[in-house]
C-alpha cells in the first residue's frame, strides 16, 4: 500500500508524496503542504502570556453570556485524544460543561470507557445522541456502493447538525471543539469532500439507498451558512489553537491524570473509521491517511521525518485483525463479501459525479464577500 511508482516523489521535509495528485514541490523538494503549514502554524504558536490572555478572554466571554444558564459550554466527546483534551481543559478552567457524545453505532470499547472515565472524573453531565441505525447503515452502504471517497462525511455532517440542535435545545452558545491546526493541517482536497454538502448526501442516497430517511440529522446550505456567519445557534470555538497543542503531551497528561487509554491510531476510536482509513482508503483509493497525520506531527515538532517514515513501513493492519474487522463491518452493514469485493475492485467515483451544492456555495460566498459578511 506504500509502494511508489518510478515517477513518484516524497517531500524532503515531511512524508507527503504524489499520492496527493495536487501536491507540488519547490526546487528543494519541499511540498506545498509544508509551505502552507509554516503560515498556519505561526498563527497558533503563542507565548505563555499570549495563551493566558487569550484563554482568559475566552472564559470571560463564555461566562458573561452563560451567567444565568445551566451550562457554559458544550463539548463533543468521542473518546479520542483531541476531544478528551478539550474536556480536560474545560474542567481545569472551571467551566460548566454539557458533554455530548454522538453514537453512530461504531464505538470501540476503549472509546466508551474513555468517555465514561472523563465524564465521571470531571463531573460533567452527559447527553448521548443515538442515531437511527437502520437509516445510518443505509447511508453508509449507499456511499460504499457509490464509490466515493469521503464516507465519513456522513458522521461529520450528522454530528454538526445534531450539535446545532442540542445547543439550541439547552440554550448553550459555545461549543468547544477539538479541531486544531497543529495536528490536523495539510489534508489534500481530493481526499475529502465538503462535510456540509447535504445535496451530495441526499443524491447518493437517492440513487443507492433502500429506505426513506426520516430522522437523520441534516443541515442544508442556507441553514449552515446563516448560522455560521451570524453565530445563530452556537459559536464554534477551536480552543486547542490557543494552547500550543501537542498530541504527545496531551496523551501523557490524559493518561496520567485520568486513566484515559490510547486506541492505536488517528480516529481509531471508531471501528468503522479504523476499517475505512486502514483498508478501504488505501486499497480502493491509494490513500494512506497516516501520511497526512504523521506529516502534521513532523511539522509540529513531535516526530522526526525519519521516525515518520519508519511508522509508514508498518502494516496498516495485521492479517488476523483485518479479517476480524472486515467480517464485523460487513455483517453490521448487511453487505455480502461478494458485493463488497465488487465495489472495492471498481474505479473510484468523484463526489462531483453526483449532485452537489458546490456551485451554489460559490455564489453565496461571492455575495457574502461583496456585502462584507
Amino acid at each position: 500500500m506504500n509502494d511508489r511508482t518510478l515517477d513518484s516523489q516524497i517531500c524532503s521535509k515531511c512524508v507527503m508524496d504524489t499520492s496527493d495528485p495536487e501536491i507540488s514541490f519547490d526546487q528543494f523538494g519541499v511540498c506545498n503542504h509544508c509551505k502552507q503549514a509554516e503560515l498556519s502554524l505561526a498563527q497558533v504558536k503563542l507565548t505563555p502570556d499570549e495563551t493566558r490572555q487569550k484563554i482568559g478572554q475566552l472564559v470571560d466571554r463564555i461566562r458573561s453570556y452563560s451567567a444565568d444558564r445551566k451550562y457554559d459550554a458544550v463539548v463533543g466527546m468521542s473518546g479520542g485524544v483531541d476531544s478528551s483534551y478539550v474536556a480536560l481543559l474545560a474542567h481545569k478552567l472551571g467551566l460548566r460543561v454539557l458533554a455530548v457524545h454522538f453514537d453512530n453505532g461504531w464505538n470501540s470499547e476503549v472509546a466508551v470507557k474513555n468517555i465514561k472515565t472523563l465524564v465521571d472524573a470531571f463531573g460533567f453531565d452527559l447527553e448521548t445522541y443515538v442515531i437511527n441505525w437502520p437509516e445510518f447503515r443505509d447511508l453508509q452502504r449507499s456511499f460504499i456502493r457509490a464509490g466515493v471517497v469521503d464516507i465519513e462525511m456522513l458522521s461529520d455532517h450528522a454530528i454538526m447538525a445534531s450539535m446545532f440542535d442540542l445547543a439550541k435545545r439547552h440554550n448553550v452558545r459555545y461549543v468547544l471543539s477539538g479541531t486544531n491546526i497543529a495536528t490536523e493541517h495539510g489534508m489534500p482536497r481530493t481526499w475529502v469532500w465538503n462535510k456540509n454538502d447535504l445535496t451530495n448526501i441526499e443524491d447518493i442516497h437517492r440513487k443507492f439507498g433502500e429506505i426513506k430517511l426520516t430522522s437523520f440529522p441534516r443541515m442544508g446550505l442556507l441553514k449552515s451558512t446563516i448560522r455560521r456567519k451570524f453565530h445563530m445557534g452556537f459559536e464554534f470555538v477551536e480552543i486547542l489553537n490557543l494552547v500550543n497543542f501537542r498530541k504527545d503531551a496531551a496523551m501523557k497528561v490524559l493518561s496520567e491524570e485520568t486513566g484515559w487509554t490510547y486506541y492505536g491510531g488517528k480516529h481509531y476510536e471508531s471501528i468503522f473509521t479504523k476499517f475505512y482509513q486502514a483498508y478501504i482508503l488505501p486499497v480502493k483509493f491509494n490513500i494512506d491517511k497516516r501520511k497526512v497525520h504523521l506529516s502534521a506531527l513532523v511539522r509540529n515538532g513531535e516526530l522526526t521525518r525519519a521516525q515518520a517514515l519508519l511508522e509508514l513501513e508498518k502494516p496498516l493492519y495485521q492479517e488476523d485483525e483485518l479479517r476480524r474487522d472486515q467480517a464485523y463491518v460487513l455483517k453490521k452493514l448487511n453487505l455480502s463479501q461478494g458485493e463488497f469485493d465488487t465495489v472495492m475492485a471498481a474505479d473510484p467515483v468523484p463526489h462531483s459525479c453526483y449532485r452537489t451544492d458546490k456551485n451554489i456555495r460559490i455564489i453565496i460566498k461571492d455575495i457574502a464577500e461583496k456585502l462584507g459578511l
